[in-house]
């Protein structure tokens, strides 16, 4: 009788893992008991059918899997949740932030300028003289400038880890970031291909004109996601799935005890606010893996190692009344970022010197080592 309930349940490994805790009653063999939990392990390490909310559990048991992965989630691998449909003028899926938490890798342009002062709806009586200070650090002038940027909105993104203290008040846009794309199961996901060599099957696949913003965008996201590594000092990926996303932050941690957190916002409005500090706690100092959502036609996420980290959560009120629960990231090495990015220019500092702070949006994800 227990051991046909055993594999009974084995032929669904979701609610088998569910109903684990039965399998560690008295009543049960211990030998059963070893042998249900093998075939389970054995199971998500083979990449067979189940859900990728249970490969989340089976690979990382110490931790709960974000509310801003979960709902995006499909119910199984043979479950193909629907995208944009055809009908629909856009076929990729946008944030609100662009990529100013990864601007590190790049000197501004004109790019990075866009998307500095425009997404952050900087008023345009305050963009000639960012543009200015832009331009002074983009033709080599001196990292002291006589612009004034210390209540800019540029500086709003990126603060330094003295400014994480009770009390403060800070300037800071929306941590909210809205990009809504579903995630696709892996054995579907990998059968698309995702490389600017594929980059005409890519738009066909999807059903993207050549000329449209969406391809440029699909065109900028897979260009980020081939950009080299910086030797020895990171380790990148672009994660297709959950499950990619999860199988890269264990092969660099080495373990499965894992912590995974997020920003959380109650009643934010996309407005850029006064936000006070009532409560600065640290989670962790070391390695981290930061995993930052794409524009793309699916969930998509630069999944990265950045060097030696500060990771804290960071409890705020704005004027509005609004409650975040922000995860900052602090970053001690900044030596091998280039000294013309967006950073060094908001802050007046140089590439080393002192940790850089950002705050990370709702749907972007910290893991840690615990």
């Amino acid at each position: 009788m227990e051991e046909s309930f055993c594999f009974r349940s084995l032929s669904k490994v979701g609610y088998f893992y569910n109903n684990i805790s039965i399998y560690h009653s008295k009543s049960f063999p211990m030998k059963l008991q070893a042998l249900a939990i093998f075939l389970l392990v054995f199971v998500a390490s083979t990449h067979a059918s189940i859900s990728p909310e249970v490969y989340w559990k089976v690979k990382l048991p110490n931790t709960q899997i974000p509310k801003v992965i979960k709902d995006f989630l499909p119910q199984s691998d043979n479950v193909v949740p629907e995208l944009k449909q055809d009908n629909t003028k856009e076929k990729v899926y946008y944030g609100l932030s662009g990529y100013i938490a990864i601007s590190w890798h790049h000197a501004v342009n004109s790019e990075y300028e866009r998307i500095a002062l425009k997404k952050m709806k900087i008023p345009s009586a305050n963009r000639a003289a960012n543009k200015n200070v832009i331009k002074q650090v983009t033709e080599g002038s001196s990292f002291e400038t006589d612009h004034n940027v210390d209540d800019g909105p540029l500086k709003q993104y990126f603060l330094l880890e003295k400014d994480l203290e009770k009390g403060k008040v800070i300037n800071f846009p929306s941590l909210l970031n809205k990009n809504e794309a579903p995630f696709l199961p892996r054995q579907f996901v990998e059968s698309i291909p995702f490389s600017m060599e594929k980059f005409s099957e890519i738009l066909n696949h999807f059903s993207i004109d050549s000329k449209s913003k969406d391809a440029q965008t699909i065109k900028k996201t897979i260009e980020l996601c081939e950009e080299p590594e910086v030797k020895h000092k990171e380790k990148k990926t672009c994660a297709t799935s959950l499950e990619s996303m999860v199988d890269f932050g264990l092969s660099v941690f080495g373990t499965n005890n894992i912590l995974a957190i997020t920003s959380k916002v109650k009643g934010e409005t996309q407005n850029s606010q006064q936000y006070t500090i009532e409560q600065v706690q640290q989670i962790a100092d070391g390695d981290n893996m930061v995993c930052h959502k794409l524009n793309y036609a699916y969930a998509l996420h630069y999944c990265h190692f950045g060097g030696s980290t500060k990771t804290f959560m960071v409890s705020m009120i704005g004027v509005d009344g609004t409650k975040v629960k922000a995860v900052s990231v602090c970053h001690k090495d900044t030596s091998f970022w280039n000294p013309k990015s967006l950073p060094f220019i908001v802050l007046k500092v140089k590439p080393g010197t002192t940790p850089i702070c950002h705050f990370l949006q709702d749907d972007q994800i910290v893991f840690v080592p615990i």
